[in-house]
């Protein structure tokens, strides 16, 4: 089982970015709850977003409620984060990760398997 993201980059304030996770071995399916979970330097790792992925259903951190968006494709099974109006707080490794079980909510302690992060710069 692995989870690769990929998508990260050098952007503007203001700018729109898209992350994307790929699965391999295993379909996102066959996971409870996939999200989005980012981390800057010093700081603790911070939930961003999660689909419950059979239903679509979505939950977001308040920070970036209305600016991201999470959306799956089940064909190519993978993830993406839609991040619109960037802000330079949203700088940080964003990693995708899966859970086992349902209602992991945002603790990162609960998710089973992490892709490698892919490093997010807003310059402001």
């Amino acid at each position: 089982v692995q989870l690769q993201a990929c998508g990260g980059g050098l952007v503007q304030a203001g700018d729109s970015l898209r992350l994307s996770c790929a699965a391999s071995g295993r379909t996102f399916s066959s996971y409870a709850t996939v999200g989005w979970f980012r981390q800057a330097p010093g700081k603790e790792r911070e939930f961003v977003g999660r689909i419950i992925w059979n239903t679509g259903f979505t939950v977001y951190a308040d920070s970036v409620k209305g600016r991201f968006t999470i959306s799956r494709d089940s064909a190519k099974n993978t993830m993406s984060l839609q991040m619109n109006s960037l802000k330079a707080e949203d700088s940080a490794v964003y990693y995708c990760a899966a859970a086992e079980k349902y209602g992991v909510r945002t603790n990162p302690q609960n998710y089973d398997y992490w892709g490698q992060g892919t490093q997010v710069t807003v310059s402001s």
